[in-house]
């Protein structure tokens, strides 16, 4: 396939998109078909499915809340799905603080992603490091995701692509693309959050991913050393992924 889509304009996933073709270490591409990222996998239609069989899609990582998963479970053929939940979830800390009798403004719910991200570098290390884990497993086709696709998935895809070498600049233009692809259910919207608060919460911002890499550099001095410190992943590591990920050398 000499020029894959990012977006595989799926019906049931719309953020279900490749990782494949941004350049990393040495400029060698990424491969594509290995690595995708999306939203929750629950709505996927029988064509839909059929798409992700004919990838050979064998891996599934869920990074969504216990609850989350519970009420939208999902089930792949042929693929072996594991979850690495992230919580509390910003949708949990949203109706929390609706329902404490707080007033949201969009400025309010900027500040609660910034925290939000800031504790996916410290609260949630371990589930990320389980998630490099696995990738470091094999190159067998696989997909991480939560509910929207955009925060846990978004710092997790941020990493990935850190550690194999893709440019701080095209890290954030792939986090972006969530405000191009991602279609919002209607279920999805907490009750009694005003739809500027919403237009927030559903959407990418560079702030947000900028408060948790931040974070990173002045905790950690660096994205090396924090993948190194933090999540497991050395140089022998980030050898072995860019063998796994990237276009061969030439």
């Amino acid at each position: 396939m000499p020029n894959p889509t990012r977006s595989l304009n799926l019906l049931g996933a719309t953020n279900f998109r490749d990782l494949g073709g941004y350049a990393g270490q040495g400029g060698r591409p990424l491969r594509w078909r290995r690595l995708f990222r999306s939203d929750h996998l629950a709505a996927l239609t029988p064509d839909d499915v059929a798409v992700l069989s004919s990838l050979g899609l064998a891996r599934a990582y869920d990074l969504r809340g216990e609850a989350e998963s519970a009420a939208l479970p999902y089930a792949l053929p042929g693929v072996a799905v594991h979850a690495l939940p992230i919580e509390p979830t910003v949708v949990q800390r949203l109706k929390d603080l609706l329902e404490s009798g707080h007033q949201l403004t969009p400025q309010d719910t900027v500040r609660l992603m910034q925290q939000t991200y800031r504790a996916f570098v410290h609260d949630n290390a371990a589930r990320f490091a389980a998630l490099f884990g696995h990738l470091l497993e094999s190159d067998a086709p696989l997909v991480f995701h939560c509910t929207a696709g955009k925060d846990r998935t978004g710092f997790a895809a941020a990493m990935i692509l850190l550690a194999l070498g893709v440019s701080r600049a095209v890290v954030m233009q792939d986090y972006l693309l969530t405000n191009e692809l991602f279609r919002m259910p209607h279920s999805a919207a907490p009750g009694r959050a005003p739809q500027e608060v919403l237009d927030v919460l559903w959407r990418v911002q560079p702030d947000f991913l900028d408060a948790a890499l931040h974070a990173v550099e002045a905790d950690y001095g660096g994205v090396l050393r924090y993948l190194e410190k933090a999540l497991g992943v050395g140089s022998k590591e980030r050898e072995r992924l860019a063998a796994l990920y990237l276009q061969p050398p030439g």
